[in-house]
């Protein structure tokens, strides 16, 4: 047996050594932990101060009020109201189509609102809130409220809604609003004016709401919210106020528009009328409209899809995005250039058989038989086409472009719209660009003979054609077509008036354009657009046309009732009044509606007799179509 002794004094040494090291560590931690509240506390404190003041402060973004459109008279054709809309927000809703679901046992929500949410919900990515029903009532708004804790996610709001008060009537001249989507966030970070969009659901998409976005917009305001742990506000703190946008009044009177829009009935066409000293639009018409509230809440996929879908096009701008032949309205332009180039003299004859050969081929006239003796005069007072193809000819296509190019033919007019298409003026140099091989791109004397009398190549939107019968009626003088007139700043009750725009000013015999407002007179009162004129208590100008959709073979005669409807000729009008002092020109298309004299010249009349008598014109309706039973044309 042995027996062990302990180093007492060994141990002592060590246990004091183990309670210094932990002392130390304790020291230490705590000195770590002294240092780390001194560096959150006192060097970091402004930053956690702000993050603090982040989760508990919200800053709020205030849309401002769109600023209203109206008319030149001061008629509202755009505005604003409010409503309470259900919204969801998509990021704090687990199931959608299940909280719908049930939302909809409270909330009347139909098959559309889904189809709506659903293509909203495509459209517009990253969006906080999307509305699923718009327009509550004030009873439906109450029963949400007493559910509401079963539906996170899902808030009521008041929101801001574009009301178009005319619908369809001057749609494609106000346009309407939609829903920003990513090319619109786009193209807002690149002008840098996102930030003003902070809070903003909508923007213009078409029309003047496009066009004037900026000056319709306004400046977004904010609020300071404190808000609790689920992100619902408690109370206001601050608040900077949005200012609104601006009011724009447009140049036009929703009256003559609706005059013009009644006197087309179903049919497809075109209309603009113009102020020709300045330029100020006073009508413009694109026929069949659409309804732009369809677009306020979000068009829900049937209506867009008919809109689409409807071979009328309703969505497509004919006035500045439709290109068509000009038909007989171009001879006016024409014998102008005639005489400017010396080319004919106002007692220039020939004899009109009712036909023009040219290579051995018969250019028909639209008269059967010809309208015998014509000088420069007559060939516009009843439309001989055989005049204008040998003046063609004389005259060569090289001239002929140089010349119509002054009054803006081919050439986009600057009409403060969006879609304005170039149209097509013809020349040798344009066929070379337009086409590949070569055999196509070489221009053949053939092709000036049709360019004479507006056909051939010749496409021009229905804008060009008001502007350059504005031009010619105002003696050459040419003024960029506008629509709106001023604008109004709410705020600081400033008005700013939008100047006329001179484009050039063509050189022109006085006696030359004189003569060819005086032959244009004579087709009001004894030529082609004489009976649609009959009565009329002013003087005019103008011109009927009929413009080719398709091609006739040599010899072939067209006979409409043989013709598919959307195959038939365009109808054409222009004209300016008073003939001594013009103070209204314009350009009329009615697709697929024959004759000018039977479908535009009325129109035209309807038009002239309100601007210039304050009255309605009981011809806005079609002539018949007999009124000339040996004329087949224009």
């Amino acid at each position: 047996m042995s027996t062990e002794f302990r180093d007492s004094e060994r141990e002592l040494q060590r246990f004091q050594f183990r309670v210094g090291i932990a002392g130390a560590a304790v020291l230490v931690a705590f000195a770590l932990l002294f240092a780390r509240l001194v560096y959150l506390q006192v060097i970091q404190h402004d930053y956690y101060h702000t993050k603090a003041e982040d989760n508990r402060i919200s800053i709020v973004p205030i849309a401002p009020n769109r600023g209203q459109i109206l008319d030149r008279n001061g008629v509202v054709l755009a505005r604003n109201y409010s409503a309470y809309t259900l919204e969801i927000f998509p990021r704090k809703v687990g199931d959608l189509e299940r909280t719908i679901d049930e939302l909809a046992k409270i909330v009347d929500i139909q098959p559309r609102d889904r189809a709506r949410f659903r293509k909203l919900m495509a459209e517009v990515r990253g969006a906080d809130s999307l509305p699923v029903r718009t327009r509550l009532s004030d009873e439906e708004v109450a029963r949400f409220a007493a559910h509401r804790y079963r539906f996170p996610g899902v808030e009521i709001k008041a929101r801001l809604f574009r009301q178009y008060p005319y619908g369809d009537l001057a749609a494609h001249v106000i346009g309407y609003i939609g829903r920003i989507n990513e090319a619109d966030e786009d193209r807002l970070e690149d002008e840098g004016v996102a930030a003003n969009y902070r809070g903003t659901d909508f923007i213009g998409k078409s029309g003047v709401e496009a066009n004037y976005q900026e000056e319709l917009h306004g400046t977004t305001g904010f609020e300071q919210v404190e808000i609790d742990a689920n992100g619902r506000s408690i109370r206001t703190l601050s608040r900077t106020a949005p200012r609104a946008g601006n009011n724009l009044t447009l140049s036009i009177d929703i009256r003559l528009q609706e005059i013009v829009e009644k006197a087309f009935a179903d049919r497809r066409g075109a209309l603009l009328a113009i102020e020709p000293a300045t330029g100020a639009v006073l009508a413009f018409v694109s026929k069949p409209g659409f309804d732009p509230n369809l677009f306020v809440e979000g068009i829900d996929p049937q209506n867009w899809t008919e809109l689409n879908s409807s071979p009328d096009r309703p969505l497509n701008n004919r006035a500045i995005s439709g290109v068509y032949p000009p038909g007989s309205t171009f001879k006016p332009f024409m014998a102008l250039a005639a005489l400017e180039l010396g080319k004919r003299t106002p007692s220039y004859t020939i004899q009109d058989p009712g036909y023009y050969m040219f290579g051995g081929r018969q250019f028909r006239d639209s008269k059967k038989g010809g309208n015998g003796s014509v000088d420069l005069y007559k060939s516009i007072v009843v439309s001989s086409d055989t005049y204008y193809y040998q003046l063609a000819n004389d005259m060569g296509i090289d001239a002929i472009a140089a010349f119509m190019k002054q009054f803006g033919f081919g050439q986009r007019t600057g009409i403060d719209l969006q879609g304005e298409a170039l149209g097509v003026l013809p020349s040798p140099e344009w066929k070379v660009k337009r086409f590949r091989r070569p055999e196509q791109q070489r221009w053949y004397p053939g092709e000036t003979i049709s360019i004479g009398i507006g056909q051939g190549y010749n496409a021009y939107t229905p804008v060009q054609l008001a502007v350059a019968v504005a031009t010619l009626a105002n003696n050459g003088a040419m003024f960029r077509p506008r629509l709106v007139d001023h604008v109004d700043n709410l705020r600081s009750g400033e008005r700013k008036y939008y100047e006329p725009q001179l484009v050039r000013r063509i050189e022109l015999g006085a006696q030359h354009i004189e003569f060819v407002k005086r032959a244009m007179a004579g087709v009001n009162t004894e030529g082609t657009g004489a009976r649609a004129f009959q009565g009329a208590q002013y003087t005019s100008g103008g011109k009927t046309g009929t413009a080719q959709v398709i091609g006739m073979k040599q010899g072939e005669k067209y006979v409409e009732s043989r013709v598919a409807e959307r195959f038939r000729d365009h109808s054409l009008f222009i004209a300016f009044a008073p003939v001594e002092t013009p103070r209204i020109a314009l350009a009329v298309l009615v697709e697929n509606a024959g004759f000018g004299a039977r479908a535009a010249a009325p129109i035209a009349r309807a038009v002239l007799d309100y601007y210039l008598l304050g009255q309605k014109s009981a011809e806005a309706v079609p002539t018949d179509a007999a009124s000339d039973p040996d004329r087949e044309g224009d």
